[in-house]
């Protein structure tokens, strides 16, 4: 039995759940590329930038600024442009620009979470209608004979393929799932270390009576996606 047959025999469920399919691997595939393209470069700029304030804010600044194609380098500008500002205003800068990037790296997760929900639902109905159709076909008269017995097993192997099919997209999903959202939280942890740090040397400067001059705009980036 060959997929088509497969999808032919598993009833009207399984046009829904192509669709959530195709919306999965779509988002999957969208999620996987974002994470490629920043997941290698985001420790290299924290550090260069944290290693750059100890001695020149302006420069910490504007490497920060060159690096705005990835989330970590927004995240370390948005205090970095700031006029002279205030410890707590620094700090409540880097908070709202993390909750910004967290959000953005989350996107596509409440299309993976509802196939991950609908799919297994969706595959049982499918079952439920098609033993429906299956004990709806047989004749009392039939009943106890070996093609009625036969004809009933069938339907019902025949009715659980939508089931078998709504839980592989779901158990394929949430796997995807928890990966981004391991990653998420890894983000959220180099966010926070890096934010501290730079927090930290801010207050520093503040206390020794220094009030670093904010980066000047750069339209050249510096760290390039492929």
């Amino acid at each position: 039995m060959n997929i088509s047959d497969l999808f032919a025999r598993g009833g009207p469920a399984m046009w829904p759940l192509l669709l959530l399919s195709i919306l999965a691997l779509g988002t999957i595939f969208e999620r996987i590329w974002f994470w490629s393209r920043i997941l290698t470069r985001e420790r290299e700029v924290s550090g260069r930038v944290l290693e750059a304030a100890r001695r020149d804010w302006l420069a910490a600044g504007e490497i920060a600024q060159r690096s705005q194609q990835l989330p970590m380098g927004r995240f370390l500008t948005a205090p970095l442009v700031l006029q002279s500002p205030d410890p707590e205003v620094f700090r409540l800068a880097l908070e709202n620009a993390a909750n910004e990037e967290l959000t953005v790296m989350g996107k596509g997760d409440k299309v993976l979470e509802a196939v991950i929900g609908l799919s297994p639902l969706l595959g049982l109905l499918g079952t439920v209608l098609g033993l429906i159709h299956s004990l709806g076909s047989l004749r009392l008269s039939d009943l106890g004979s070996g093609d009625a017995a036969g004809s009933a097993s069938l339907g019902i192997s025949e009715a659980l393929i939508s089931t078998a099919t709504g839980l592989i997209i779901a158990i394929s999903t949430l796997a995807f799932y928890r990966l981004f959202q391991g990653f998420i939280f890894g983000q959220a942890k180099m966010f926070r270390r890096a934010g501290s740090e730079l927090e930290l040397l801010y207050r520093q400067s503040w206390a020794q009576g220094q009030k670093p001059a904010p980066a000047t705009p750069s339209s050249t980036p510096e760290v390039s996606t492929p």
